[in-house]
């Protein structure tokens, strides 16, 4: 048992989590984070669309419209103080027929009751000015300035670092078997020990209904609704150069076409009702729907040009909702359903819930000197040729190029590692090794024996996400024909 009594348990290290974790640290409190997979962020939050949403997208009146405009606004601090890949790229939402244009009215009306500004409304000229690879057919538009593009598990890497340098104890591989409440103290029986806290914070998305009845609560279903994402390749960047949306459904913002950060082109989501939480497979019909829908958007676009895809799942309550804050059972307390626009919410989410737990009585000092400093990660591809070449001649890893579609070095590698990478997705999350044109066909084995060197493990105890997604096997390796677990004793990321 763990004779540790934390303040605050986080359960779940997703953005909303790592964002949680980011703000508590700023006190001087005991908190720690439980997260089921080998790496924060490797659920929903690394498999979303990446935008910051403008603000005026959900309505007045909701949690969701309430919180989208705060949080709009915090990305940008918070992208200076930890480095992560962020820009206001702006966004046009494309009415297609004239059926359309009270989707427009709707939203600009939502700009003004929030106070959001400078979104306007464009005619069919003013856009294809600005975007001429659209369709011609389109009627108008609504452009937002506003909405931004962020690399979501950069963010979450991120704020967990700084939270894990300031204090906060991130356990990863830790998934959450039980819990029990007596006096004051829950009891949280995971598969990493017990971990024993005054509050509990209920941010496990798609799985947050299971926890709440592991709490002796039975408030809500959360329903998995899986979104499909396709990525192009790089040669379409500069395709468009803002955010693409049609208007919206009532369940989803529709398929977007979605120019990265790093420049990629994204189109998608999808939006479909699954009965598996962990469904993340892509498939052929939502392939179709997703190139056919952006094509009415971006004619050029093709199917030739996908190099990848995947798919997360969206928490979403009946109501559509956020459902955020204190319940029946003492100390413990609803941060679910947390579906888009939950990425550009979880700033102000955290914010919101930290003002709840110091309703509840929780004492919030203020940490002496702040937060702790995050070095911020060198992306070499990025860099000037002059700060390149400085760099290769004071470190020659910085000279060996390991992924060669995203000139990735081997000192970013190493680099990622002594950060907490311990997976292939790990490494290529916090440097992009394998998102290229090539998809790993070259750099994955030497990523291989980067991760086996330096953590000194076997290429067979190496695997793609964690969990039994193994790679390679060792030659008449009895822990892959017996079935034992040949990570046993790896432990996750710190």
């Amino acid at each position: 048992m763990d004779e540790v009594l934390h303040d605050v348990a986080i359960i779940g290290g997703g953005v909303v989590g790592c964002t949680l974790a980011h703000e508590l640290c700023r006190y001087q409190l005991r908190v720690a984070v439980l997260e089921r997979a080998t790496d924060v962020g490797f659920g929903t939050s690394k498999a979303n669309s990446g935008i910051i949403h403008g603000g005026h997208q959900s309505a007045p009146g909701t949690l969701k419209g309430s919180l989208e405009w705060l949080g709009n606004q915090m990305w940008g601090d918070l992208c200076d103080e930890l480095g992560f890949g962020f820009a206001r790229v702006g966004a046009l939402t494309v009415a297609l027929t004239e059926a359309d244009l009270p989707a427009l009215d709707r939203l600009t009306q939502h700009a003004h009751d929030k106070g959001v500004p400078g979104v306007q409304r464009w005619d069919r000229e003013q856009v294809l000015r600005a975007e001429p690879r659209l369709t011609p057919d389109l009627v108008a538009a609504v452009h937002a300035p506003t909405t931004a593009v962020v690399n979501p598990y950069e963010a979450c890497f991120g704020l967990a670092e700084s939270a894990a340098r300031s204090g906060v104890d991130i356990r990863t591989d830790c998934r959450v078997v039980s819990m029990g409440h007596s006096g004051d103290t829950w009891a949280i029986a995971t598969s990493d020990g017990e971990v024993r806290a005054r509050f509990v914070l209920n941010a496990a998305g798609v799985h947050a209904g299971a926890i709440a009845q592991m709490a002796g609560l039975d408030r809500y279903r959360v329903r998995a609704r899986k979104g499909e994402e396709y990525l192009l390749d790089k040669r379409l960047r500069g395709l468009v150069s803002r955010i693409i949306y049609p208007c919206p459904s009532p369940t989803s913002k529709g398929t977007l076409v979605i120019p990265t950060y790093d420049g990629t082109i994204m189109i998608g989501p999808t939006a479909d009702e699954v009965d598996d939480p962990e469904d993340v497979a892509t498939t052929a019909s939502g392939a179709a729907r997703v190139i056919a829908a952006a094509k009415r958007l971006v004619p050029g676009i093709s199917e030739r040009d996908i190099i990848a895809e995947f798919a997360g799942v969206r928490a979403v309550l009946d109501d559509e909702d956020f459902r955020i804050g204190p319940t029946d059972a003492a100390g413990f307390f609803d941060v679910a359903g947390i579906q888009s626009p939950g990425l550009t919410a979880a700033p102000a989410i955290a914010v919101m819930v930290v003002g709840l737990l110091r309703a509840a009585g929780l004492e919030l000092a203020p940490r002496p000197g702040g937060l702790a400093e995050v070095e911020r990660p060198i992306h070499f591809a990025a860099l000037p040729i002059i700060e390149q070449q400085r760099l290769a001649a004071v470190d020659r890893r910085f000279g060996q190029i390991v992924c060669r579609c995203e000139t990735v070095t081997e000192a970013e590698i190493h680099g990622a590692i002594e950060r907490g990478a311990r997976t292939l997705d790990g490494l290529k999350f916090r440097t992009r090794a394998g998102m290229g044109r090539c998809q790993g066909g070259f750099c994955t084995s030497r990523c291989m024996e980067l991760l086996a060197r330096d953590l000194g493990v076997s290429l067979a105890q190496i695997t793609k996400r964690g969990g039994g997604s193994w790679l390679v096997v060792e030659h008449g390796d009895p822990g892959m024909v017996g079935g034992a677990d040949p990570v046993r004793g790896l432990g996750g990321a710190s």
